[in-house]
């Protein structure tokens, strides 16, 4: 049976194409918000470090109504490190909206999550976004998409599926653009026509597979899904089982049934085939697992995530300062949280080291770690971690190493240093177009790619664009260099002073100001030659009994001062430092902290 007064459909598009701003509209226009009622945009984004730098991170639900018929909507991350968030929410919907920007096109990010939603033979509904940009080549960007429909080999209705041309600020849809819309009503209805309602059997033993868990601190573990078959009936009771594991759970009691709608989850006591329902009553239902009822036990095949691509270490932290700022700092409180995180996670990968107090923990990109660290911070851990490592794999004997594609978009006068630099880093470039701005695509290493947007946002004076996704697995390029520039490396532990400092950064860029604490072989700062150089930045100034003319203090200022975020650090370490991450700061460091026993270990002899 089909089920018409629904519709399930998520938002896929590459990151910053305005797919949360879209769900604002519709959540506006959809008359979720009562009169006069004071709203925040990007509503969907609800965590703080997602409002902080502006991208999505989970995936999340609501749902809206129109012409008697129920939307349910799931918003999803565009940033191709958070992939297994999109991956696995698709297979609650029917359809999807596949959002682009009107300049841009397609981007890496746009090929990877319809490539995803085709192979699970999802319809989809192109949408065409900020068609009011001043530089907006709209006619353009729809020859593009063909293409890349057709080269992904989209079934013939998709190609005739008209195309929507959107301003998600602006709340306007229209299917011409020599029309102007003056709401989102086209969408509304483009949805209602094209994307297909949910087919099922709504009298057969009731079924739903679990593709998302939330968490409440009132009812624990919650589990959320699409009815798949049947009726689910609060109070009931059911199972869980995994078709891949094999494991079946006893019988527990369906504690609580919620659905979406709007931007709360409100009870119901029954739901049905079709319904995005979120289930609370076990507390070890994890992601994958299908829940049905104890008679007709039956586990769905759930999608295969994509393999993580980056690893790094994740260690207790053993600095002259552990232990002064964070809550939680000892080897089983670091173990406890990660497992944690890989109830919610399912494209992270924990793996025990050879000591105890070191976790091997793989993901899909620096972002996609550095977004766990900073969240592990802010929740009051300590640890220490070392550079980002790749996956390497071996293929028919051959070790190969993961490629990513690079897209770059640029003002011209930058493309030579772009290509010059990307091309040192083992990457070969495939196509090129554009006058003014030109249009860059790589196919590059993954560890080529350690550290380089600073220097690309540096070579474009904060213009150019870059992204890139997981494009597949190649034989090992070569060497690459990492980083050409040595650390200055504090010499012995105190206060940095504003003298000690001063003379410092004549070698380089510092990275700590006056007045802060520091110990021996902790990093203070970038050499600008290739090679490490300890400084002593705690020197204090020599007193005399002659008083000092005022105009010799005023000459002596910190010119250089450029303290690091979480991203710059992972890019700035290399594969004998670690990062110590607290709750208040962030400090570089070589793991050999005295400088005596470092440069005996760093001697060619002990290399060998």
């Amino acid at each position: 049976m089909i089920r018409e007064d629904i519709r399930n459909i998520a938002i896929i598009a590459h990151v910053d194409h305005g797919k949360t701003t879209l769900v604002d509209q519709l959540l506006k226009q959809g008359g979720i918000y009562h009169e006069n009622q004071q709203t925040v945009d990007r509503v969907m984004d609800s965590g703080d470090i997602e409002r902080e730098r502006g991208i999505t991170i989970l995936a999340k639900n609501t749902a809206v109504h129109y012409n008697n018929h129920k939307i349910n909507i799931v918003d999803t991350p565009g940033h191709a490190d958070f992939g297994g968030e999109v991956e696995r929410v698709l297979k609650m919907v029917d359809g999807v909206l596949l959002l682009v920007d009107s300049f841009e096109g397609p981007m890496p990010q746009t090929r990877f999550v319809l490539k995803k939603a085709l192979e699970l033979k999802l319809k989809v509904l192109i949408v065409i976004n900020k068609i009011d940009r001043p530089d907006a080549r709209c006619e353009e960007v729809v020859n593009e998409i063909l293409d890349l429909l057709i080269d992904l080999d989209a079934d013939e209705d998709t190609l005739d599926n008209p195309i929507l041309y959107v301003s998600a600020r602006r709340g306007i849809a229209t299917t011409d653009l020599n029309v102007p819309g003056t709401d989102l009503r086209p969408l509304y209805d483009a949805i209602l026509k094209y994307i297909p309602a949910p087919e099922g059997d709504p009298e057969g033993p009731a079924q739903v597979l679990v593709s998302t868990i939330d968490y409440s601190e009132y009812v624990g573990r919650i589990g959320v899904g699409r009815v798949v078959r049947g009726t689910f009936r609060e109070g009931m009771n059911v199972v869980y089982t995994n078709l891949e594991t094999g494991k079946t759970s006893p019988q527990w009691r369906l504690s609580g049934l919620f659905q979406y709608d709007g931007l709360k989850r409100v009870p119901a006591k029954e739901v049905g085939m079709g319904d995005i329902v979120a289930l609370c009553g076990a507390e070890d239902i994890s992601i994958g697992d299908t829940v049905c009822v104890p008679t007709c036990v039956e586990g769905l095949p759930f999608v295969k995530i994509s393999e993580p691509t980056v690893t790094m270490t994740f260690q207790v932290n053993d600095s002259p300062f552990a232990g002064r700022e964070g809550d939680y700092v000892t080897s089983r409180h670091l173990r406890a949280r990660l497992m944690r995180e890989l109830q919610t996670d399912v494209s992270l990968r924990v793996n025990d080291t050879e000591s105890t107090d070191a976790f091997e923990v793989c993901g899909r990109g620096e972002l996609h770690l550095s977004i766990l660290i900073e969240n592990m911070r802010r929740q009051g851990y300590e640890f220490a971690v070392s550079k980002p490592q790749v996956i390497y794999k071996e293929i028919d004997g051959v070790k190969c190493e993961p490629i990513e594609r690079l897209v770059v978009d640029t003002p011209q006068a930058s493309a030579g240093a772009v290509i010059e630099k990307i091309g040192r880093r083992r990457g070969v470039l495939e196509h090129m177009s554009g006058m003014d701005r030109v249009r860059l695509e790589f196919l590059v290493p993954s560890r080529g790619l350690f550290g380089y947007r600073s220097e690309f946002m540096t070579d474009t004076r904060g213009e150019g664009i870059m992204s890139s996704v997981f494009e597949r697995y190649e034989p090992v390029k070569g060497d690459i260099p990492h980083r050409n520039a040595g650390a200055l490396i504090c010499f012995e532990s105190g206060t940095s002073t504003s003298y000690g400092l001063f003379y410092a950064q004549e070698r380089g860029t510092l990275f700590i100001g006056a007045g802060q604490e520091v110990y021996q072989g902790m990093i203070c700062g970038q050499n600008a030659h290739p090679m490490d150089l300890p400084v002593n930045v705690c020197k204090q100034k020599h007193v005399t009994n002659m008083r000092n003319a005022s105009a010799s203090e005023d000459t002596m200022r910190l010119i250089s001062v450029h303290p690091l975020s979480l991203e710059e650090c992972l890019e700035f370490i290399d594969d004998d430092e670690l990062l110590e991450i607290t709750p208040k700061t962030l400090r570089m460091r070589k793991k050999i902290l005295d400088h005596n026993l470092r440069a005996r270990a760093n001697r060619p002899s002990n290399q060998q």
